[in-house]
Parts: C-alpha cells; structure tokens; sequence
C-alpha cells in the first residue's frame, strides 16, 4: 500500500527534474528562440558554411524544435567566422569598398538582368555579408522582371524601365551604408 500511496503522492511527476537541476536542454523553446537559429543558420549559409540541403534540413529541424535540446546540435559545429581585412564585424558599420560593391551590384543588373548581381553574389559576396545582401536583393528583382516578362509573354517588358529607377534607389540605400528590401519580389535566391 505503500507503493501505492507513494506513487499517487507524486501524481507521477517523478519523470520531471527537481527544481533547480540543470535540465536546460528540456526546456520548450519559443518561436522568437526558434527565428534566432534560423537567423544565425542563414549566416551561416551566406558565408558558405552550410551548403543548400545542410541549410534547408537544419532550417527545417530548427523550425520544428520543441525544446533547447534540440536546438542546440544545429549550429554546434558553426563556430563564428573569422574577422578577415574588409570583414566588418556585426553591427559595424560596412566599409567604403562594400557600400561601392554593393551599389554596384544593383547597377549591374539593368545591363545584364540577374547575371551581374549574380556575379557579384558569388564573389564579392563570399568576402562580405552586406555586398552579398545588396546582391541577393538585385538578383531577385531582376528575375521576378524576368519571370513576370516571360509568362506575360513580353508585356511585363515595361516594368525593365522600372529597373532603372529602384536600381538607383537601391544604389543609393547600399552606398548610404544601409538594407534594401525590395517590396513585391519573389524571393528566389537566399
């Protein structure tokens, strides 16, 4: 009777830590704790150190998480990157260089459509987060011009002249050494 009346006294909480014990990995997670990996996985995916299904897996598992523990192996192995020359640090301010490479990558894209910008992409943008922003941006405004000119079968042709004008807002943003966010735009490249 003993055991009995012992294991009703608990309710069968046994299975639950102690106040006080170091079980942080049970602890649920919330979605802003969720959004926090993701950001740092995208980081990570930008500076190369995630391939796209490493990204895509991790990002999944990450948004599914139900508690710390499960968090915790997904950016376990991504220790910060290195500062190298031209590298601001995060929240610094980008260099002269990055504002001017990140312009241009907006400018490129009114010759070349989505090629330039994704030239500049996968060179520049390897040595610096901000140019490679400013560069995915350009690329995914060029191709959802592109998209929308084919399917409309040559009538959306009209908004390449509205490339002009949000390429040189957009150059301005990025050489004023800030975000550009391109409104209405498939986002196709991350």
């Amino acid at each position: 009777m003993a055991g009995g009346r012992r294991g009703a006294e608990h309710g069968g909480m046994d299975r639950f830590p102690a106040a006080g014990a170091p079980t942080t990995g049970h602890l649920r997670v919330s979605d802003a704790e969720r959004d926090a990996v993701v950001a740092r996985l995208q980081e990570a995916y930008a500076e190369g150190r995630l391939d796209h299904d490493e990204f895509d897996l991790r990002a999944h598992l990450a948004m599914t998480a139900k508690t710390r523990g499960d968090l915790d192996p997904l950016e376990r192995d991504l220790a910060p990157a290195p500062r190298g020359a031209g590298r601001p640090a995060d929240g610094a301010a980008p260099t002269g260089e990055d504002r001017v490479l990140a312009a241009l990558s907006h400018f490129l894209g009114v010759p070349t459509l989505f090629v330039g910008p994704l030239i500049m992409m996968l060179t520049s943008g390897k040595r610096s987060a901000y140019v490679r922003r400013h560069a995915v941006e350009a690329v995914n405004f060029q191709l959802t011009v592109l998209l929308v000119t084919v399917v409309t079968f040559g009538l959306g042709g009209v908004l390449y002249a509205l490339t002009w004008a949000v390429a040189a807002v957009a150059a301005a943003v990025a050489l004023a050494g800030n975000g550009f966010r391109t409104p209405w735009i498939l986002r196709l490249v991350r």
